[in-house]
């Protein structure tokens, strides 16, 4: 593995130099591009609401989020309707710092459109990994033009189950992206298998990784192969992240996107 590194708007000049780099690279890594202090606040109302459930350890702040280690890990999967909640749906997926930014990143302006289903996840300590995939297998009716903001709810450490990066991943799904997920799905890779190197080694490429901070964004293309790490935080701290996604309202998107995540709802 390698370390993924992080690209800045003010180390490197402005955001044509960014524009290349996502182009060369197929991701970003920006360090503290939305005010750490509205992530804290995101991350306690979450974990406010999905205190009554019980994850959480007794006597533990909501905001640190650690979970509960006599509890079963695989019984409390992402809290679909936290989706709906205002404190989320309302304020941080529309956070003014990440949208203006992308407005100007893409030269969208005022056609920047940030898709209303976003996928809010938590990663229970020693729970499964999300497997290698790229997000255009799931935004297949529209442009692939879109792009996708990983927002990690929260400090990261290396074992704490964040996401993983393949080095150069872009060109090769774009090579062989009629195929990629049928393979995955015949080959029935697990998540255990996927979040390890064997794809990686299987294409000569290597897995980027990082630790991640509140206020941190992971901008990558529909092309971009990634995954996570499983969460091995000794502390049992529950990983919490966002997808976010931007599209160019001018252009076809798919909006089967522009609805509040529900448990299946299709898509």
């Amino acid at each position: 593995m390698l370390d993924l590194s992080p690209n800045s708007a003010k180390i490197f000049g402005g955001t044509d130099e960014l524009r290349e780099r996502y182009q060369r690279d197929g991701y970003l890594f920006l360090k503290g591009l939305v005010l750490r202090e509205d992530v804290l606040k995101a991350r306690e109302g979450y974990f406010t609401f999905l205190a009554p459930s019980g994850v959480l350890a007794p006597g533990s702040l909501p905001v640190d989020g650690i979970f509960d280690a006599q509890k079963d890990k695989l019984g409390y999967p992402g809290m679909v309707t936290a989706h709906a909640e205002t404190c989320y749906k309302d304020e941080f997926c529309k956070h003014p710092a990440l949208r203006s930014f992308i407005a100007k990143f893409t030269r969208w302006g005022d056609n920047t459109l940030g898709l209303t289903r976003s996928l809010l996840r938590n990663n229970t300590p020693h729970n499964k990994a999300i497997g290698v995939h790229y997000d255009q297998i799931f935004l297949r009716y529209g442009d692939d033009t879109s792009i996708t903001a990983w927002v990690p709810m929260g400090d990261v450490a290396l074992d704490g189950g964040g996401l993983i990066h393949l080095e150069k991943g872009h060109t090769l799904s774009q090579e062989i992206e009629r195929g990629f997920y049928d393979q995955a799905k015949e080959t029935r890779l697990t998540d255990e298998e996927t979040k390890k190197c064997e794809f990686g080694e299987v294409h000569e490429r290597r897995w980027l990784v990082t630790k991640y901070e509140a206020g941190d964004v992971v901008l990558h293309t529909p092309y971009t192969i990634h995954a996570s790490t499983v969460n091995e935080d000794p502390r049992n701290i529950i990983r919490l992240g966002t997808d976010l996604r931007f599209v160019n309202s001018s252009e076809p998107y798919d909006t089967r996107w522009t609805n509040v995540y529900t448990f299946r709802d299709g898509v």
